[in-house]
């Protein structure tokens, strides 16, 4: 398995091999370019010199928003996502151990489980838990039971809907046409 969301390889393979960072990255995707978001966890990394929860839990929260804040900018929005990937990574150290794949692995959970704990997350609503449940069936290997229908239209199968069906450049291309296409449709509508 490997990720090719970013058009970074190195960025592409820390959202491989690290869960938290694929887990950052998703909850970064909001009011900026999708690889812009993904390739997010590899900004951090390279400024606090680790993508890990006990780290960027109790890393000190100036200095964390001084590195989102470094050109270039980790999101469009440094301060706020600063506290929010602090307060994730709090969550997943004090509720899973410091893993983040545990949310997804302990207990060998089905799709509902998965979506709820999910959306337990700080900056996880229904819709990003839904994407990224759908992210973690398409790519990432999860087959937890009626994971497909917890995770909506975004778990359907050769869908363009979100980043969980960004495989290739080609890909990425038909996933923006499909986001362009429902916001012109709501901005009608």
């Amino acid at each position: 398995m490997a990720l090719h969301i970013t058009d970074d390889p190195a960025a592409d393979e820390l959202l491989t091999q690290n869960p938290l960072a694929l887990l950052i990255g998703m909850l970064l995707d909001q009011q900026v370019a999708m690889e812009t978001a993904f390739a997010g966890p590899l900004k951090i990394r390279e400024r606090v010199g680790a993508v890990d929860a006990p780290t960027l839990a109790s890393y000190d929260p100036e200095a964390l928003e001084q590195a989102f804040r470094q050109t270039p900018a980790v999101h469009r929005y440094p301060g706020s996502m600063a506290k929010r990937v602090q307060a994730l990574c709090a969550e997943i150290e004090s509720r899973w151990g410091g893993r983040a794949e545990s949310i997804w692995t302990e207990g060998d959970p089905d799709g509902k489980e998965v979506l709820k704990r999910l959306k337990a997350l700080p900056g996880f609503g229904d819709q990003k838990a839904r994407i990224f449940l759908a992210l973690l069936g398409k790519q990432y290997g999860f087959q937890g039971a009626g994971w497909r229908e917890a995770a909506g239209d975004y778990g359907d199968d050769g869908s363009y809907r979100s980043v969980a069906d960004i495989t290739s450049p080609e890909s990425l291309v038909k996933v923006r046409e499909f986001k362009r296409a429902m916001k012109a449709a709501a901005k009608n509508g």
